[in-house]
């Protein structure tokens, strides 16, 4: 699966301000970024994110996914820190 096919699932699924997606085609790194985490738990950001790809890591398109979920607040603050 390409990076850009999991951003466009998560931007049309999510209401995201920004997705930032890396990976070599089976493990992918997702930096997600919007609204909808400023009160969620941190274990009910990462389902959040996972939901629209459950179908993906079921049928191992996506092997492995790591996720980390901003505010555009903190994004705003942290982007530095990510190389962004």
């Amino acid at each position: 699966m390409e990076n850009s096919e999991i951003q466009s699932v998560l931007l049309s699924a999510l209401p995201l301000e920004e997705v930032h997606v890396s990976g070599d085609g089976s493990h992918f790194q997702v930096i997600a970024v919007g609204e909808i985490f400023a009160e969620l738990s941190r274990v009910k950001k990462q389902q959040a994110v996972y939901a629209p790809l459950m179908e993906y890591i079921a049928d191992n398109r996506i092997h492995a996914v790591s996720i980390k979920t901003y505010t555009p607040a903190e994004w705003a603050r942290d982007r530095k820190l990510n190389g962004f």
